[in-house]
């Protein structure tokens, strides 16, 4: 897995149109690790594709367990 670079803006990706998902392969996998490490190493709990330069309709998310 690798941390990707998120980007800011005035980066043009992030007012693209993104594209939906229509290949589910290990690439797609791979990808969606690599989010899940850079989001945790933001610290963040959710990220979007177009945050790391990909302009497809996906993000992932974290949450914890609610605890008593």
């Amino acid at each position: 897995m690798a941390i990707l670079e998120i980007v800011k803006l005035p980066n043009a990706v992030l007012r693209q149109k993104t594209r939906p998902v229509t290949k589910f392969d290990t690439g797609l996998q791979k990808l969606i690790d690599d989010m899940i490490e850079t989001m945790r190493e933001a610290p963040g709990v959710g990220l979007a594709a177009p945050q790391i330069g990909e302009p497809l309709n996906m993000a992932v998310i974290e949450t914890l367990p609610e605890t008593d």
